[in-house]
């Protein structure tokens, strides 16, 4: 039977930790949240030997174990073994060779702690192209930790690194005797009486344990006993804290002079420096940034559209032949027009998921997201924000809710807040099949200049309309918020990489699954009961429809299909769906939309992408026994009102889709902003303003349009 251990991995943001994480987890992945709070808790499964498994955790990225952020708190108290849940037995550390000094701050502080360490040294190819040399074997031995080269991008070093993990689990590593630095000098009574109290604390947890013990879960008397020590003692956290700081970098420069050489700073410049040069340029930089998202947003199109319609002609078939060969009975109608249609409405747009979703992950990869962030930091102050609200918008595309709670990131308060609340007005992923379906209604397939899709265009701008309405929001919403404070923008732009095209596809896969398990699993409860609501209806009402129907059938044998179809029509209309839907339309009628849309509008609530699986069921019901021949789109497209005029022109199309760009339609981004900001009054007001916003857009597009 195999041994399984638990190992914490950390490392400084941007060193290379969640490549490793991706090359000794691959798929074997779960992501959950730290007990208290809303920060990601990312594991994984991997085998270290025949003999040796490990769960991976993988940490938030931090500089060093005095921590600001949530996230680095969430770090820190695991380190601190002050986590209930998660109780590492050892570390692996990354360390960027190419930033070495840096790095080796967290190294040492982590050393210190006594806990069991492993190092892996990434971005050697760089510190090459830089002109450093690294003496790893002396290195492990001014540090007394296994230190191996590794690359994760190309699974370098992973055995060996595996093998030093092993065997430092083995013991067959022992933790360094003496300290990196002289921790005990920087209070030594304060430290000592500590560690009578607290049993098998290292000099430098006892110095924590002086200067956080107010954030750990102690016991009252323990808490009780650790203040009255650092009052006796006068300690001082400021003073210890940079003194210590001080003492580090001072011994790693000493270890830096013995094991690593470096070329003088007079160095031709890297290529990196040359690509900011052109990629941040204060003019042409955001030309290629609207260039970047152009061609995005178009390939979104151009890659999907051959599976797509594949996809869509294999749900017309499969809904054909059932309803060619199962009797007449209502579980087939059931299997047909409920559990086809609804499978159908999920499984059509995973292309388009899994296109949009690889092609962020490149420009994660690469290196060129952090450059957008400081890109538009500029423009985002002039309305409250700053350059790190850009990354929880941008991932505002992908999905609202790990946007919002990656808006940790932001220290002001007033900027944080800012950010979660227009957070939600950039088009997620689950916009996106709302949008494809309605482009291709009311957008003509068309080319300007010859090669420049209307409809990836129009996919485009729409995309677009989010981060324009977020500014301006953010502007006058800023003058509400009354929190002042000072903000600063400090980034580090990670050097510009080759993109990994595993953890690309690892991406894609999971952002597919992710789309059909939890989003399909709504979308298909959603498509059952709107059958049933849309296939019956008052008892009375609906037999009326029968009788109504049976005596013209027999008066008008000849005219058994046109009369089908009216039937069909006609019963939707009194099912309790109808009645739902024509309850609400007087208060859609002057945005375009006709009593089915407002169906979709209210089912969508619960995720908006059910939408297009509202529309799937509700138009394979009427269509009778005919419908399952023809695509959604088809059957859209032929959608007419009661005086015979289309239902979906121009005017309704653009309408609808602004209502989607704007609405607050999701209950989960409600209950994450709840969470974020420990309140209710954030939630509410976001629902109110996004729901009159996208009322009064769609009301003066359709109206100007028609």
């Amino acid at each position: 039977m195999r041994e399984t251990i638990q190992i914490a991995l950390v490392g400084n943001p941007n060193s290379g930790k969640t490549s490793l994480f991706n090359a000794l987890t691959g798929l074997n992945q779960k992501v959950g949240n730290f007990p208290g709070v809303t920060v990601d808790k990312k594991s994984g499964q991997t085998t270290i030997s025949e003999s040796m498994t490990a769960t991976i955790i993988d940490l938030p990225g931090t500089y060093s174990l005095y921590p600001r952020r949530e996230d680095e708190w969430v770090a820190y108290r695991v380190l601190m073994n002050q986590d209930a849940e998660v109780k590492p037995e050892m570390v692996v550390l990354i360390a960027d060779a190419s930033n070495l000094k840096r790095n080796l701050l967290f190294a040492s502080q982590i050393i210190d702690l006594k806990m069991p360490v492993v190092i892996g040294l990434t971005m050697m190819d760089l510190a090459k192209q830089k002109g450093i040399k690294i003496d790893i074997p002396e290195l492990e031995r001014e540090l007394g930790v296994p230190i191996i080269p590794i690359n994760p991008r190309k699974n370098k070093g992973i055995p060996q690194l595996k093998k030093a993990i092993e065997q430092t689990a083995l013991h067959l590593y022992k933790t360094p005797v003496r300290d990196f630095i002289n921790n005990a000098a920087l209070a030594p009574a304060a430290v000592k009486d500590v560690q009578e109290v607290v049993a098998d604390l290292s000099d430098y947890e006892a110095i924590h344990y002086l200067i956080n013990h107010e954030s750990f879960a102690l016991a009252d008397g323990l808490q009780d006993k650790i203040e009255s020590i650092e009052v006796s003692h006068k300690f001082n956290h400021t003073k210890t804290q940079a003194e210590e700081i001080l003492q580090r970098y001072q011994r790693i420069g000493t270890i830096l002079k013995q094991s690593v050489s470096e070329p003088s700073p007079l160095q031709k410049s890297l290529l990196t420096e040359k690509l900011d040069d052109i990629l941040l340029h204060r003019r042409w930089g955001y030309l290629i940034l609207l260039s970047v998202l152009f061609l995005l947003f178009q390939s979104v199109f151009w890659l999907a559209e051959y599976p797509m319609n594949f996809i869509e002609w294999s749900f017309a078939e499969i809904g054909g032949f059932f309803n060619r060969v199962l009797p007449e009975a209502w579980w087939s109608d059931l299997i047909i027009n409920g559990l086809i249609a609804g499978i159908g409405g999920i499984v059509i747009f995973i292309p388009q998921i899994m296109i949009l979703f690889g092609l962020i992950t490149i420009l994660e990869d690469t290196g060129y997201m952090a450059r957008i962030s400081f890109l538009t930091d500029k423009l985002m102050r002039k309305v409250g924000l700053n350059g790190k609200s850009v990354m929880p918008m941008i991932s505002g595309f992908a999905c609202a809710v790990p946007a919002i709670m990656s808006a940790r990131n932001i220290e002001s308060k007033k900027e944080r807040l800012l950010t979660i609340f227009v957070t939600p007005l950039m088009s997620c992923s689950a916009r996106l099949p709302v949008y494809t379906i309605l482009i291709g209604l009311v957008i003509p397939k068309t080319n300007l200049l010859g090669f420049i899709g209307v409809q990836g265009l129009v996919m485009m701008g729409l995309y677009l309309l989010g981060p324009v309405m977020a500014l301006v929001t953010s502007y006058v919403a800023r003058f509400f918020i009354n929190i002042k404070e000072k903000s600063y923008f400090i980034l580090e732009l990670p050097v510009y990489r080759a993109p990994r095209w595993k953890n690309v596809l690892v991406t894609m896969v999971s952002k597919a699954k992710i789309f059909v398990v939890d989003a399909g699993k709504v979308i298909m409860v959603i498509s059952l009961i709107l059958w049933v609501l849309s296939s019956y209806g008052p008892g009375d009402r609906m037999a009326n429809v029968h009788a109504k129907y049976e005596q013209l059938a027999q008066q008008h044998p000849e005219q058994a299909d046109e009369l089908d179809r009216e039937k069909s029509s006609e019963l939707l209309g009194n099912s309790y769906a109808g009645i739902l839907g024509k309850s609400i339309e007087p208060a859609i009628e002057p945005l375009g939309y006709d009593w089915k849309i407002g169906i979709a509008l209210i089912t969508s609530f619960a995720a908006r992408e059910v939408f297009v699986g509202t529309m799937a069921t509700l138009y394979s019901v009427e269509g009778g026994d005919d419908a399952d021949e023809s695509t959604l789109t088809e059957k859209l497209h032929a959608a007419t009102r009661a005086d015979g005029s289309k239902v979906y022109t121009l005017a309704t199309g653009v309408s609808l889709m602004i209502f989607y760009v704007f609405a607050m339609q999701c209950m989960s981004t409600l209950a994450i902003v709840k969470r974020e900001t420990r309140s209710w009054k954030w939630p509410i007001w976001q629902l109110v303003y996004m729901t009159g916003l996208a009322y009064v857009m769609s009301l003066l597009a359709f109206q100007l349009l028609r």
